[in-house]
């Protein structure tokens, strides 16, 4: 499949806000990482790939379009963060019914994934990640965002053991600057 650009290559994953693909920017001939809004209990794809709420009634409609709006929010703010510890936002578009965040793509494994085998872990290796895992985050609270799902699955292990935050699907804007 393509959209705007990008060959879709797989699925990197599946959650409760939407699913994260693999694809090529066709253009730039460069991998990328792009999460499209789909709340599974709200919505539906058509035979033409368009995505729609799933049921015609007045909540579900309300529910899902209110998402959208506050994922394409998010998806512009996020875009302004500038931290080596934060998965960086390329741009985001909105096509098919939907909204897609393109993201940097990070080669590493998930802090989850890494820890098995490791546990327990010693004062020097939850530093060098939790440290830095802070200094993003306080960018992100400066900003006046809540991140709202912090764990192992969200936090990233690029494959130079640096960590990065991922998944602002949950992410609320609390305050202004």
């Amino acid at each position: 499949a393509r959209i705007h650009g990008y060959r879709i290559l797989r699925v990197l994953g599946v959650g409760g806000f939407g699913i994260t693909y693999l694809a090529q920017d066709v253009h730039l001939d460069l991998e990328v990482a792009i999460k499209e809004y789909f709340p599974s209990e709200l919505a539906v794809r058509d035979a033409d790939g368009h995505v729609q709420p799933r049921s015609r009634a007045d909540p579900v409609v309300a529910r899902f379009h209110a998402g959208l709006r506050r994922f394409v929010e998010e998806a512009r703010a996020l875009a302004t963060f500038r931290h080596p510890n934060i998965v960086r936002v390329l741009r985001y578009f909105e096509a098919q019914g939907t909204a897609c965040i393109v993201m940097e793509y990070e080669t590493g494994q998930s802090l989850r994934r890494w820890m098995q085998g490791r546990l327990p872990l010693t004062q020097q290796p939850m530093l060098s990640i939790v440290l830095p895992l802070l200094d993003g985050l306080d960018a992100v609270h400066e900003a006046g965002f809540l991140h709202r799902d912090i764990k192992p699955d969200n936090i990233f292990l690029r494959t130079n053991d640096s960590p990065g935050v991922l998944d602002f699907g949950g992410a609320r804007r609390v305050w202004a600057r």
